[in-house]
Order: C-alpha cells, then sequence, then structure tokens
C-alpha cells in the first residue's frame, strides 16, 4: 500500500490530506480562515499567507496523526502550485519541498483547479464522457473530461467568477462573507421571480460573464431606496440569475458534447439552489456533486489529483518548479 499526502494552500484554507492508493481518504484536515477575514469582506492575501505559516505545521502533524502515519511512511507529496494567490501557494509548496528533503517522499505539483474536478473521483465512480463545471470564488470553468486525466478547457469566465458575483452582491446588501452562503441562506426566504436580473447573452458561446449582473444589481438597489424590506426576494432573483446562468452553459456544453457524466465542483457546487437546478434540468445524465467538504479547498481533492496522474503515467515529479497565480488559458482546438 502506498500512501499520499495532499496539501493546499492556494487561497484561505490550509488544509493537509492522507490518502492510499485505493483512494481511501485516511484523513483530511482543513483551517478555514473566513472568520479571520470576514471583517475585510474578503481575502487578504498578506494576512492569508501569514496564517498559512502559521498553520501549515500543525495541520500537517494533525493529518498524519489521524491517518496513523509518520512522513517517512508517504510515497507522494501533491501540492497545488496554482493558480491562486502566489504569496499563500508559496507556503504549501515550500512546506512540500521541506518534507520531502527530510523523507523519502517525493513532490508532485497539482493545478488547484485540475484538483476540485478530482474531487469529484473521492466518493463516485466516473462513466466518460463527461463535462466539469468548476464554479468558486476565483473560476468558473467548463471542462471536457475524456478520461480521469485529460480536462480540457471549453469554457471560462469573461469578468467575474460565480462566487466573485455572489460575494459583491452580498456586500451591496448589506449581508455577511462569504457571500455565497448568506444569500443562499435568505434566498430560501424569498421570491425568486420577484425581480428579472439579467442573464449575460453571448450568443453560442459557453464563456460566462456576471460583472453585468453586478452593476443591475447596484443600479435596482440606488432607485429603490426602501430595498431592505424585500431583500430575502432580492437575493433570491439575484441567486437565480447566477444559477441560471450556470445551467444553461452545462446544457449547451451538453448538447454540444456526447456526454455520460456532469460533475459540478469548487465551493459555489455547495449552494443548494444550484443543485436543486442542476438535478431538476438534467436528470437524464448522471449527475455528481462532491460532499460539502471536498468542495471547498481541501487537501484530499490535490491528494487525489496526483494520484490520478501518477496512475496515467503522467507525474512530472520535481523539487524546481514555480507558484503561478493566474489560469493557464489553454482551450481543446
Amino acid at each position: 500500500m502506498k500512501y499520499f499526502m495532499g496539501i493546499e494552500t492556494s487561497c484561505d484554507e490550509t488544509s493537509v490530506a492522507i490518502l492510499d492508493n485505493a483512494n481511501n481518504v485516511l484523513s483530511n484536515v482543513t483551517f478555514s480562515q473566513v472568520n479571520i477575514h470576514k471583517d475585510f469582506g474578503g481575502v487578504v492575501p498578506e494576512i492569508a499567507s501569514k496564517n498559512h505559516l502559521e498553520k501549515i505545521i500543525p495541520v500537517t502533524n494533525q493529518s498524519l496523526e489521524i491517518a496513523n502515519k509518520t512522513i517517512q511512511d508517504i510515497d507522494t507529496i501533491c501540492v497545488t502550485n496554482g493558480p491562486g494567490l502566489q504569496s499563500c501557494l508559496m507556503i504549501g509548496v515550500a512546506t512540500a519541498k521541506t518534507l520531502s528533503l527530510v523523507s523519502t517522499a517525493k513532490v508532485l505539483p497539482v493545478n488547484h483547479l485540475e484538483g476540485h474536478i478530482a474531487s469529484c473521483f473521492i466518493e463516485n465512480k466516473i462513466e466518460f464522457p463527461a463535462i466539469s463545471l468548476v464554479v468558486s470564488g476565483g473560476h468558473t470553468n467548463i471542462y471536457h473530461l475524456e478520461d480521469q486525466t485529460n480536462f480540457n478547457l471549453i469554457s471560462s469566465t469573461l469578468d467575474d467568477a460565480a462566487g466573485e458575483a455572489f460575494d459583491k452582491g452580498a456586500k451591496l446588501l448589506g449581508l455577511g462573507y462569504p457571500g455565497g452562503i448568506e444569500i443562499d441562506r435568505i434566498s430560501k426566504l424569498g421570491d425568486r421571480c420577484f425581480y428579472p436580473f439579467p442573464i449575460a447573452k453571448l450568443g453560442d458561446s459557453l464563456d460566462f460573464s456576471f460583472s453585468g449582473l453586478k452593476t443591475s444589481l447596484k443600479h435596482y438597489l440606488d432607485k429603490n431606496i426602501n430595498w431592505e424590506g424585500n431583500i430575502n426576494d432580492i437575493a433570491s432573483s439575484y441567486q437565480e440569475a447566477i444559477v441560471q446562468s450556470l445551467v444553461r452553459n452545462i446544457a449547451k456544453a451538453v448538447r454540444e458534447f456526447n456526454i455520460k457524466t456532469i460533475l459540478v465542483c469548487g465551493g459555489v457546487a455547495c449552494n443548494s439552489r444550484l443543485r436543486d437546478v442542476v438535478q431538476e434540468n438534467l436528470s437524464k445524465y448522471k449527475i455528481v456533486f462532491p460532499s460539502n467538504e471536498y468542495c471547498t479547498d481541501n487537501g484530499a481533492m490535490i491528494a487525489m489529483r496526483g494520484i490520478q496522474k501518477i496512475a496515467a503515467n503522467k507525474a512530472e515529479f520535481s523539487l524546481d518548479f514555480p507558484v503561478f497565480s493566474t489560469t493557464r488559458r489553454k482551450r481543446k482546438s
């Protein structure tokens, strides 16, 4: 039996997991900085990296202890090297390299977005071909999956990510952080047909755009000074526009590709309305949402992606690799 460590520090979660080569999660320890950043209404990179530095060793030790392993038992350390906040990524990568130097473990850099897709494989058997919507605070992409290692980008956002639209909308409404959770909560008390917030029309494109939606919400609030009395309805209508935009493009991708399975992953995949609408509109396909603990950033998904790459003989072990902050936009031609 081989054991794999996954390290995730791309944003505001410090997470370390241990998996075996049968894909069993032996531990998955995550320290979230949500309460630290909520007073700022978003993640402050300098504060995030400082907290990663303080928490990475305790989280690593706890993960090993829960798994009943030592660093000497680990065959490969899989670590996120991007996309993400560079100062945060550097903490995880430096930790992985240091642990490798004091053990026999190899280091495997892992793409954060591919890790989110891999989260769907932790608890589920996936039939191919498939498409995956990766939807989070920083990214909104659709991938075509030929198998468990070939993930081809077919769609992305032209401006804001869906999670960013939730956070910005929540801020305009005077709600707490993170915004997606707060909007989801109060939307259950509102009328999603209260106001028709616009969905960006991009023709046949599979791409997304959410910046106009945020602007529309701002204009609505400016024109209706007593909007607080309808906050649940406004939030529900705003959420509905985001969800319908996401599901519309999933449906377009399904028509374009002969797929068997739809995967929805990333932090926004926790949204209850998104889950309901996907199930209601695309029930003829197998639909996979990870458990909530694997939707948000976590080490288990990074280890899982590493295991997939090793199994396919596509792993590039190295102690000499960079971190990168932005998505490498490579589309299938």
